[in-house]
Order: structure tokens, then C-alpha cells, then sequence
């Protein structure tokens, strides 16, 4: 366990990083601007910077933005995954300070296809060590909790609410490009860890009542059980059937590491569900 949280923490500290790395040299020198709340972060500094008097960073606005989305998730999704969440955002913010905004090329197609696969490396490996970097996946999770509401429509209105300010400021030229990055986000995150925001896990165990127990304990979601015998062996076991959001996989794998190394898993993408799937 205690190899595993520092395998975490060493994850989520480079995943901070990667982001800091695609920011700094190639999205904000090229005025491309990336995805969710870091993007909002980069436009907002941007507007602040050029009409007004003051001077605000990106990194520090990142980690203004996250402090409410932080105690909502502390509160309504769980400790574990909220403070890695919320040292991601610290990590990220201070590597956005201390690194030197830094062009490597005048090509901004290049800045936009290189910081968007930069930074979706970071993210992806986050999210497939059980942590997210805040903002929208801490509100993904809440929803999801609460009402099993679809997030992409909020990832979409949040992100064409920054590519149209972007091109009405800056011009659509930079709109454009700031597509092509989230564009490439999007694909390398999904090739990372997984497109679909549900999953669905088939667990076939001989240590069934352990198994439930321990998800029962760690996450909140109701489970099937059917009846299933080995072909070979033919001896009795039991299937679980249980439906996951992606931030919960990681949770589930390590439950099922500790439970019943032996057990068979299954997982397979959701593209919808009917109905609740969380426990009464």
C-alpha cells in the first residue's frame, strides 16, 4: 500500500509537471489555449494582463479557480481522490510559476500539436493512477454521485465558451488552433486511459462476499451478482456486475488486487446507461 501511494504521488508530481511543460513553451507563447479550467486559467490571465493594470499568472489563477471546486469535492466525493486532485493543482501551479515562459517554435501548428500531446500525457496518466488534475473532473465526479448526470456537455460549453472568446479577443485564427490542441487532448487521453466516462467490470471470484464488502466500503455503486461455473474446473463461482465511472477504475482494480488476485475481470465501455447505477 505505502509503495503504492508513493508510486502515486511520484505520478501525479510528473503529471503536474508534463502540464507546466506544455503551457510554458508551447500553448501560452503561442496564444493556443488548452482544455477545462486550464484553459480558463490561461484566458483569463490573458485578459486580465492586456486590459486592465494588474498582473496575474496563469498558475496562480489555476489554483484560485480550484480552491472552491476542492472543498465541493472534499465534501461530496471523497478525501482520497479530491487531495490528489488538489496536490496536482498545487504541483501544477508552482511549476507554472517557476518554469520561464519560453517559445521553442514560431510554428503554431506545432505548439498546438505538441503542448495539446504534452499535456493530455500528463493528465491521462493521472487519471489512470486513481487522482485527476481538479477543476471539471472533480465537477464530473460530483455529478456524477449525485444525480449520474452526463458531464460532456459541460466539458463542451466550458471549452466553446473559451475558443469563442479566444478567436472574439484574439482573433479566430487562434480559435482554430486552440481546436487542433484540444482535438489531440482528447485522443491521447483517451489512448492513455479510456474514452468513456462509465465502465462496466464483470468479476468472476470464489471470495464474493469479501469482494462486495471491500467496493461496498470504497465506492458507492450498486452491484448484480449472478450465478457462474468454471468450464474446465466446474467449480461454483460468482459473477459481479458492477457499473463505474472512469475516476472510480483505479479504486476498483486495487480492491480487486487485494481482495482476490486470482479473480477474472472483465471491463467493458459504457456508452449509456438507464437508471440510477449508484446504492440506494
Amino acid at each position: 500500500m505505502i509503495l503504492a501511494e508513493i508510486k502515486k504521488i511520484i505520478v501525479v508530481c510528473f503529471g503536474a509537471l508534463l502540464n507546466a511543460i506544455s503551457m510554458n513553451f508551447f500553448l501560452i507563447p503561442a496564444d493556443v489555449y488548452a482544455s477545462g479550467f486550464t484553459g480558463l486559467s490561461q484566458l483569463l490571465s490573458r485578459i486580465v494582463n492586456l486590459f486592465t493594470p494588474f498582473t496575474i499568472s496563469t498558475g496562480i489563477i489555476l489554483f484560485l479557480l480550484n480552491i472552491p471546486v476542492t472543498i465541493l469535492g472534499w465534501k461530496k466525493v471523497g478525501k482520497s481522490f479530491t487531495f490528489y486532485s488538489f496536490v496536482s493543482v498545487l504541483l501544477s501551479s508552482f511549476f507554472l510559476e517557476i518554469l520561464p515562459v519560453r517559445s521553442l517554435s514560431e510554428d503554431i501548428l506545432l505548439n498546438a500539436v505538441f503542448g495539446g500531446v504534452i499535456v493530455a500525457i500528463g493528465v491521462g496518466l493521472t487519471l489512470k493512477f486513481g487522482a485527476s488534475t481538479g477543476g471539471m473532473d472533480i465537477i464530473a465526479m460530483v455529478l456524477s454521485k449525485m444525480n449520474d448526470k452526463p458531464v460532456g456537455t459541460y466539458y463542451f460549453v466550458l471549452n466553446s465558451l473559451i475558443i469563442i472568446s479566444a478567436g472574439f479577443l484574439f482573433g479566430w485564427e487562434y480559435a482554430l488552433y486552440t481546436l487542433v490542441t484540444l482535438y489531440v487532448t482528447t485522443r491521447v487521453i483517451d489512448a492513455i486511459h479510456t474514452r468513456y466516462q462509465k465502465l462496466t467490470a464483470m468479476i468472476i471470484t470464489k471470495k464474493s462476499d469479501e469482494m462486495k464488502q471491500a467496493i461496498h466500503e470504497k465506492l458507492i455503486r450498486g452491484i448484480t451478482t449472478l450465478s457462474a461455473k468454471g468450464a474446465f474446473s466446474n467449480e461454483p463461482r460468482e459473477m459481479l456486475m458492477i457499473v463505474i465511472t472512469r475516476y472510480e477504475l483505479y479504486d476498483l482494480e486495487r480492491i480487486i488486487k487485494t481482495v482476490d488476485p486470482n479473480a477474472f475481470t472483465n471491463i467493458i465501455e459504457t456508452t449509456g446507461v438507464f437508471g440510477f447505477f449508484r446504492r440506494d
